[in-house]
């Protein structure tokens, strides 16, 4: 299973256990993907609706992209809500596209309620992907444990997707793909042979238990309260 698709039924899992009812901020929500899993919600999607894919040649960047009708327009540290109006905020693979990440954080303490709940994902490690607005390569458990508590937020979990291991087998695998768009050529019999071979072993690497995710992980996801 894609690091993606994990992450994919996390929130799913998390958005679909929130109890009925409740009004959730979807930040940053993009093409609002995740809005299907939110229709027990109050759902309300925002984000600055600036990303277009023509504007860059640089890095990734999406075939096409279409925000759809977002219920707020607006810069994710400055959301025009009152005070404690949400129940529930989402923001997911969206810290590496703000300039400052912090004031995201001290946004969200001001728009969630006292034990108020925080579904929070962001990449350890990421290439350039949606430039210009890619700001962070990604960020390491020790970057929410001090951030989130210095902002009235408690981590009630934490979980990292996937490892050294899996991070590695992925991108030995996209090798093919990066060597025909930065070197307009494609790996020769040999060089595919070599690939495979190492594929094969980080593959088995990944079935085995390890900690290796300390070093090096496809990224966070956490779920914080408002205190």
């Amino acid at each position: 299973m894609s690091n993606e698709q994990i992450r994919i039924n996390w929130v799913e899992t998390k958005l679909t256990s929130l109890p009925k009812g409740l009004r959730i901020l979807d930040a940053g929500a993009g093409e609002q993907q995740y809005k299907k899993f939110c229709s027990h919600l109050n759902y309300v999607s925002q984000d600055f609706a600036q990303y277009i894919p023509s504007d860059s040649n640089n890095g990734l960047q999406m075939p096409k992209w279409d925000y759809g009708k977002l219920d707020i327009v607006s810069d994710i540290i400055s959301i025009p809500e009152p005070n404690e109006s949400f129940d529930a905020i989402l923001c997911t693979e969206v810290f590496e596209h703000i300039s400052n990440p912090i004031l995201a954080i001290k946004e969200f303490g001001r728009l969630l309620k006292k034990d108020g709940t925080l579904i929070l994902t962001a990449p350890f490690c990421s290439m350039t992907h949606f430039a210009p607005h890619h700001y962070y390569s990604g960020f390491n458990r020790f970057f929410y444990e001090k951030h989130l508590a210095e902002n009235n937020f408690k981590i009630e979990c934490i979980e990292t997707n996937g490892d050294y291991f899996k991070y590695i087998h992925q991108e030995i695998n996209r090798m093919p793909f990066i060597a025909e768009q930065y070197l307009k050529q494609k790996p020769n019999f040999i060089q595919n042979i070599a690939i495979k071979i190492v594929s094969k072993m980080l593959f088995k690497f990944t079935q085995q238990k390890n900690s290796s995710d300390e070093l090096l992980n496809f990224g966070f996801h956490i779920i914080a309260k408002k205190i």
